[in-house]
């Protein structure tokens, strides 16, 4: 890393130097560890994602804890140096942890945080607007109009699929897959259906995946990443999808084989995928961006205002919890009461996914 560094420094003179990889959206997070006698080091290198030997440079001779970012590389080689520096805490500014070895952190003693809770509905918002898009081919039809092409009204210009009446499915009905199933499955809409003499929105719970992906036409992943959903969603299985279905993922990239997918959309034109994940982040997979029956988003499920500044304050309390020696909150997605700025935080640690192993403390407020 060029020096000198690239640091925004608030409160020069605190007790506990934390340090943020990345400038985080809001102010809050920065207030409540200043409030709290931290010295909070923000750093602004223009590098979208920082190596370790980078990250090292920032942890310097004393460090008391590190907000990092799901891009970032943590393992032996930084825990260690973040241990060495006097370190307590990492958090990511997130509710994954697939790039964090948490085996390496519990050797070291180092605390493991992120933040769940906070990205339920914002999540299940985006996949609801890529399954919308992808099904009326709004992605297309905007690059049609901004390409000057439109020449006026015809009876077959960007023919999409209908959702009323048609099959949804939800893979990983987790805290983000209910809410995408509530936002779809409305039931104030189903009311409506049923007083005009129409058939009312219904729900069941398939037998089996294998019969999600037959039957459906339009299907959502919300799946948590692990060895049994890497390439969940393969050859084979999007072989049993029908010709004309949608496939959404706001999960995790490798959810989906890639390679599999682009074959798949090249032969069955009328395919439709919407996809915030990839399984190569940054990158696609070759020819993926000229699939025009795809549409594909940076990685912004999270994105909206309220959801990022809370995720940067859960981070933030995660650490400052970690090094004042608070106990952990015993339900991770209990974040109201951390995301209420009328009020002060409680004295805990909102999410520490390893503090059964490092024997923490746990309370329930």
């Amino acid at each position: 890393m060029a020096k000198p560094m690239a640091i925004e420094v608030y409160n020069p003179n605190g007790k506990y130097r934390v340090v943020s990889t990345k400038p985080m959206p809001g102010t809050r997070w920065i207030n409540l560890l200043v409030d709290q006698g931290c010295r909070v080091e923000i750093c602004h290198l223009k590098k979208t994602i920082l190596s370790v030997e980078d990250i090292i440079d920032l942890i310097g001779n004393k460090c008391d804890g590190v907000i990092g970012q799901l891009t970032e590389d943590w393992g032996e080689t930084l825990f260690s140096a973040l241990s060495k520096a006097g370190g307590k805490a990492f958090s990511n500014m997130a509710v994954g942890y697939n790039n964090v070895d948490v085996e390496a952190a519990n050797k070291y003693g180092i605390a493991v945080g992120n933040t769940p809770g906070v990205l339920t509905e914002t999540t299940a918002e985006l996949a609801a607007s890529l399954s919308l898009a992808a099904a009326r081919r709004i992605v297309e039809a905007d690059g049609f109009m901004r390409a000057g092409l439109y020449e006026g009204w015809l009876p077959h210009l960007f023919v999409g699929n209908l959702l009323k009446g048609q099959t949804v499915g939800v893979i990983g009905a987790g805290r983000i897959g209910s809410a995408y199933a509530r936002m779809m499955f409305v039931t104030a809409y189903g009311q409506f259906l049923k007083a005009n003499g129409e058939q009312p929105v219904t729900w069941k719970r398939a037998s089996s995946m294998e019969e999600v992906l037959r039957e459906a036409d339009l299907i959502s992943l919300h799946p948590v990443l692990d060895k049994t959903t890497y390439h969940l969603v393969n050859k084979e299985r999007l072989a049993m999808m029908k010709k004309e279905a949608i496939l959404v993922n706001c999960s995790r990239g490798p959810v989906i084989d890639e390679v599999a997918l682009v074959d798949h959309l090249r032969e069955n034109p009328m395919f439709r995928v919407g996809l915030d994940v990839f399984e190569e982040e940054p990158f696609m997979k070759p020819g993926l961006a000229d699939m025009k029956n795809a549409i594909v988003v940076p990685h912004i499920a999270s994105a909206s205002k309220w959801t990022r500044e809370g995720m940067a304050t859960l981070a933030a309390l995660n650490v400052l919890g970690r090094i004042k020696g608070y106990p952990i909150l015993s339900d991770p997605n209990r974040v109201d009461p951390f995301l209420n700025e009328n009020s002060s935080p409680p004295n805990a640690s909102p999410s520490i996914v390893n503090s059964k192993a490092l024997g923490l403390p746990v309370s329930k407020l």
